[in-house]
């Protein structure tokens, strides 16, 4: 049908052409005839021609309609037909200059360190986080450090043995996470500490029992949750008990709720904590010790958040119960705390006033003191309130600082005060020859100074150093006993090249005083006041890299080889050198 159509029009179209030409020759035959008749002709004009204008008729700007009906505009609708165009031009892809992209660092749920040292010395640090599924983790984790001793010039044995081991369980989700925790100590500690001038053969001396031992078990668990009322809390068993009978148990539940009100939120915080236990013997062998103190409490704060100003407005409302000696005391504390910005992260200014009634307990004793003896009255301190002024930030991008001053009122602080030289008729009590510490409680009053500055020269190295001044008041006791004026620090951490790591460590504490009854086993009226030097300890470690498992490490202790006293009769390890290796792998 398409061929019989293009056909028929090629016909028509031709036989159009041909007429078209046709006609054109009769049109030029008819011209040339005319031109053959025409002849000359004589024109006379009678009066000139003089033309003249006329109104023309005009368009009106607005011509008006006659017609009855008016059609309406119609509306059009048209669409755009559109279809992708396909192109050839590729853009040039940008690089960062000069950035180097750092190596990605291999990641071991396991790692093992080991060194040995001097002084019989061995160090063990044992970890391996293993993943149960995507939300539960399980860890463990187990840190020995032991020495068998070898101080120079001590008559009884020095030597301690210290290993942890805790083991975690930990679950997350989006709105809960928590975390159930177990946990064993063993230590063992001897009370080495003999006073230089003793009057005791060296068969007494030989028949002294100076090793302590102590067990602590614990279980616990943490909780935070999100978008609720109630935000988390802990809860925490310690059982601990010693070579000498002695035993405690503590048991702490601190629950945290928050609130909305007003665009305002409150935090409550319930704090119930007891502690209670038991020893055998007080120092004068006359009867044991019983203790059970309950401290309950609820400590309600509000916060307020302005721009650059944070305030938290609180209270701690706390009841103390004494059930060994049948005594009830309500406890009142501020708790108000401010934050300004002055200059951004550059200025801030912080204050303010806080109180607490602090429970205190023989673990925490041994842990600040090794050397204790199993003689202890345990009681809760006081702290009245411990109001302060501050001011931290940056100087520069790297250099950060934190300046603070202090006034605190305590009321019935422990100070850790030598036991009187006094041998027990029973040769296995060994604390009892001036080589063993007890607590004496005061009300003590404490102005601090206390600066910190921290600079990151540049990312593999950085710096930082803080000191504080204390100047304690007491009212019983002569001398806030082994407390010292003056701490400081500073440390170090260099990475050398990709493989060769260092850093270092000074430590410097003031004078202490102490107070010795019966001096050399002599005794005399008037107790003696003994001060004990201040000391700097240097401490360094060098490390290298072998690759992303294997590292290798050296730690120096006490450079500068002091021969101080960190309590009065108890010297030091002098030089110490360690030497190990770390490796990392996959468990």
């Amino acid at each position: 049908m398409r061929h019989q159509i293009l056909k028929s029009t090629i016909i028509v179209a031709i036989f159009f052409i041909a007429n078209l030409a046709t006609a054109q020759d009769k049109d030029k035959d008819k011209e040339k005839d005319k031109e053959k008749t025409i002849g000359t002709e004589v024109v006379n004009v009678v009066k000139p021609y003089t033309p003249s204008v006329s109104d023309a008729f005009k368009i009106k700007q607005t011509p008006s309609l006659n017609d009855k009906e008016t059609g309406k505009k119609k509306e059009i609708k048209y669409s755009i037909f559109s279809f992708p165009v396909a192109s050839t031009f590729t853009p040039a892809k940008g690089r960062a200059a000069g950035l180097k992209k750092a190596k990605k660092e291999k990641l071991y749920n396991t790692y093992v360190s080991l060194g040995l040292g001097n002084y019989n010395t061995a160090a063990l640090d044992f970890y391996t986080s293993r993943a149960i599924s995507r939300d539960e983790t399980f860890d463990i984790s187990l840190r020995h450090h032991s020495s068998q001793g070898g101080i120079d010039n001590v008559e009884l044995d020095d030597k301690f043995f210290d290993t942890k081991l805790d083991l975690a369980y930990i679950n997350r989700s989006r709105d809960l996470s928590w975390k159930g925790k177990f946990g064993y100590q063993h230590q063992i500690y001897n009370w080495y500490g003999l006073p230089g001038d003793v009057t005791l053969t060296p068969a007494q001396i030989d028949g002294i029992s100076e090793q302590q031992t102590y067990h602590n078990l614990y279980l616990g668990g943490d909780v935070t949750m999100d978008d609720s009322f109630f935000k988390g809390g802990k809860v925490l068993y310690r059982r601990m008990f010693d070579a000498f009978s002695s035993g405690e148990n503590r048991l702490i539940l601190q629950p945290e709720f928050e609130v909305e009100i007003a665009g305002e939120l409150i935090n409550t915080m319930v704090d119930i904590d007891y502690v209670g236990g038991t020893f055998e013997n007080n120092f004068a062998e006359t009867g044991g010790i019983d203790y059970s103190i309950l401290k309950a409490g609820i400590s309600p704060s509000l916060v307020i958040l302005r721009d650059d100003l944070t305030v938290n407005f609180g209270a701690g409302i706390y009841v103390g119960l004494d059930t060994e000696n049948s005594e009830t005391d309500i406890f009142i504390y501020p708790r108000i705390t401010a934050q300004y910005r002055l200059s951004g992260d550059d200025i801030i200014a912080y204050g303010g006033i806080e109180g607490d009634l602090n429970q205190n307990s023989y673990y925490d004793f041994v842990q600040t003191n090794y050397f204790v003896s199993p003689t202890l009255g345990i009681a809760p301190t006081d702290q009245q309130y411990n109001g302060y002024l501050g001011i931290k930030g940056k100087l520069t991008s790297n250099v950060s600082y934190n300046a603070r001053a202090s006034y605190m009122s305590e009321k019935g602080k422990p100070l850790f005060k030598v036991n009187p030289f006094n041998p027990s008729p029973d040769s296995a009590n060994g604390y009892t020859y001036g080589n063993s510490f007890g607590v004496a409680y005061d009300d003590v009053t404490t102005i601090g100074v206390f600066g910190e500055i921290n600079v990151d020269i540049t990312s593999n190295f950085k710096f930082g150093a803080k000191a504080e001044y204390f100047n304690y008041s007491t009212d019983q006791q002569e001398e806030a006993w082994n407390l010292p004026e003056i701490e400081a620090s500073i440390f170090a951490d260099y990475q050398i090249t990709e493989n060769w790591f260092a850093g270092a460590n000074i430590f410097f504490i003031g004078e202490r005083s102490d107070q010795i009854i019966n001096p050399g086993g002599i005794v005399v009226s008037t107790p003696q006041t003994v001060t004990l030097d201040s000391f700097i300890d240097v401490n360094a470690h060098l490390g290298y890299r072998f690759n992303d498992r294997l590292s290798a490490f050296v730690k120096a202790n006490n450079i500068a080889n002091q021969d101080y006293q960190r309590w009065v009769n108890f010297p030091v390890q002098q030089f110490q050198i360690l030497a190990g290796a770390t490796y990392k792998f996959d468990f």
